[in-house]
């Protein structure tokens, strides 16, 4: 999938894929149309010498191999990431993060087959954290779901562009199975605003230290946002996320609270824990059993003294992240495919070359 005029030749490090000679950027950007290779957007063709600089930013060599698809066993090689991540439009220096991303969506707990065939439509949603998040630009204050950010933008969308074509998932020819889909599925990157968290970094929760960087990947599905401009304590907010979860129905194993820096301010007044969010909200969203009967959702059992059953699997079943800028009091809530119990959240620690 290299585009390569008569003028592109190189003599560093040795690819392995098809080179396909064309007149010019616009001809090379119409054939990758033409063979389905992009996602409806034009890409940016790449050559023998960006694809090599790409992989010389992460100390790759072509035939590493970055991830296994576990249940079709494809293999993802450095190379054919490097190249997507050209087609993609990232910077060299957003290879490492590519690289861990990979390594994290083709462990088998994430589940990838699962999510990539489903009707249920979930994206690939990565939050970085750490130092290579500021070194990058990567955005997590105004607007961080939104455009505007190089980095957000095309890391999130070579993952995308490597699902399809290394993988062999294509919308347009019926291996995505996704009813409606959402724009995720097109790129969906953010970092999480440590300059505003009130506790550690979700990385450090998750098990590496703050001077580490990392990327975590979720199996996103469309987020719920809402706007609590009137609580200012957080069993105030947290019962708006518990509206929001409420709906999801039972057994959520993992679900994500996009907390904003404003709601994020009250829990740090209060001096609240991730902890303390957990048990809250596992207590707080519980129905007595026949409601949810009637809802046509019968329980397996009852998880307190009193016959009410938690939508929540356990207190760890919450997922906070501090996301967004200053001047306005909305956070989100996005449910993961199966709620979480045939995919998990994977984080990979992101080795920066050099």
């Amino acid at each position: 999938m290299i585009w390569q005029s008569s003028t592109t030749m190189t003599n560093q490090t040795r690819l392995t894929s098809a080179s396909i000679e064309v007149p010019g950027a616009l001809e090379a950007i119409e054939l990758y149309f033409e063979n389905g290779w992009t996602d409806g957007l034009p890409i940016v063709p790449p050559t023998p010498e960006t694809v090599t600089a790409m992989l010389k930013a992460a100390n790759l060599s072509p035939d590493a191999i970055l991830g296994i698809e576990p249940v079709k066993g494809a293999v993802i090689t450095a190379e054919k990431t490097a190249i997507n991540a050209v087609m993609a439009g990232c910077k060299s220096e957003y290879m490492p993060v590519v690289a861990a991303a990979i390594e994290a969506i083709t462990q088998p707990e994430f589940n990838l087959h699962g999510i990539t065939v489903s009707t249920m439509g979930a994206a690939i949603m990565l939050i970085v954290n750490g130092p290579i998040a500021k070194t990058l630009e990567i955005n997590s204050g105004v607007s961080a779901f939104g455009p505007g950010y190089r980095a957000n933008a095309t890391i999130g969308r070579s993952i995308r562009l490597i699902v399809m074509n290394v993988l062999g998932t294509h919308s347009n020819d019926g291996f995505d199975k996704t009813t409606l889909g959402h724009p995720g599925k097109y790129t969906w990157c953010v970092a999480e605003n440590e300059d505003r968290l009130p506790w550690e970094p979700m990385h450090v929760t998750r098990g590496l230290n703050q001077s580490e960087s990392a990327v975590t990947v979720f199996s996103g599905l469309s987020g719920a946002q809402f706007g609590d401009h009137a609580s200012n304590t957080p069993e105030g907010i947290l019962d708006s996320f518990a509206e929001r979860i409420y709906p999801l129905g039972l057994g959520i194993h993992e679900v994500v609270l996009v907390i904003c820096p404003e709601h994020a301010a009250h829990f740090k007044n209060a001096g609240w824990n991730k902890k303390q969010i957990g048990e809250y909200l596992f207590d707080t969203v519980r129905k007595p059993a026949s409601e949810w009967v009637s809802n046509g959702l019968p329980p397996s059992g009852h998880d307190s003294d009193d016959g009410r059953v938690s939508s929540l699997q356990s207190p760890e079943s919450v997922i906070p992240v501090v996301v967004g800028g200053d001047g306005g009091a909305w956070s989100a809530v996005i449910p993961t495919w199966s709620l979480g119990s045939r995919s998990k959240a994977v984080t990979r620690r992101i080795i920066a070359n050099g």
